[in-house]
């Protein structure tokens, strides 16, 4: 008798799943786990060389206009020797930030419970008025902090932000190579270290896909049958609204 098979779409077209045993399952799974756990292993690897990537001390010094008024890049980090960064994509002529940054900053305010804890701060930081910031926040219902570069060169100087002519012209430096970055304000993160000097130095910066590993709504698709099923549409994330703009 022929094993039964379950068809579905997903997001690689469509795939039939044979129905089987539970020992034959556990066989099958076991056999994925041991290609799973190669790769954790790789991730590791991959990490402590991140880790070990040289520095560039910032000597600039950036000035950011956040709630209670404006501060340094040190003032940043709090009591902590790390920042991360969130490069969110919203301009000072928009009137909201980017959906597809909000679709990430939407798993952003848990990390005050525990980034602190590894010596860690976080913030995003946009070229958008601090007023737009806020009225955005409020709107979204989010409590991470965020603060406006838009009196300093920061987000071009970390290649986060571009001129309309380096578009037009090809020139625009993003995710690591010379084009067209497609807007002028993208998405990233980047990482600094403060030292017991005061000294800041720039440890690590991604953009694009780089940063799929701070978006966990992604990674729990991952463990589905059908993924992140975004075939179909017009490019990956073209089914993203801010969350109170979805109809259900």
């Amino acid at each position: 008798m022929a094993a039964k098979k379950v068809q579905i779409s997903t997001g690689d077209g469509p795939v039939r799943h044979a129905v089987v045993s539970r020992p034959e399952w556990v066989k099958a799974r076991i056999a994925l786990l041991k290609k799973e756990k190669a790769f954790s292993k790789l991730g590791d690897r991959l990490a402590r060389q991140r880790r070990a990537l040289p520095w560039v001390k910032v000597e600039k010094a950036y000035e950011f206009d956040g709630p209670t008024g404006p501060g340094s890049l040190a003032d940043l980090f709090g009591p902590r020797r790390q920042l991360i960064v969130y490069h969110f994509m919203f301009a000072p002529e928009w009137a909201a930030g980017c959906p597809h940054c909000s679709f990430w900053a939407d798993h952003y305010d848990a990390l005050r419970h525990h980034l602190g804890r590894r010596d860690a701060a976080f913030t995003a930081i946009s070229r958008a008025p601090i007023a737009k910031i806020e009225a955005f926040k409020k709107r979204m219902g989010w409590a991470f902090p965020w603060v406006s570069s838009g009196g300093s060169s920061f987000n071009y100087d970390f290649n986060a932000s571009f001129t309309p002519e380096q578009n037009a012209e090809g020139t625009a430096f993003f995710n690591y190579r010379k084009g067209d970055a497609g807007a002028t304000d993208r998405e990233g993160a980047s990482v600094f270290y403060k030292d017991g000097d005061g000294a800041i130095y720039h440890t690590y910066s991604t953009f694009a896909r780089g940063i799929d590993a701070l978006n966990g709504t992604y990674h729990f698709l991952d463990l589905t049958p059908k993924g992140r099923d975004e075939d179909g549409f017009e490019g990956p994330q073209a089914w993203v609204r801010h969350h109170d703009r979805y109809e259900t």
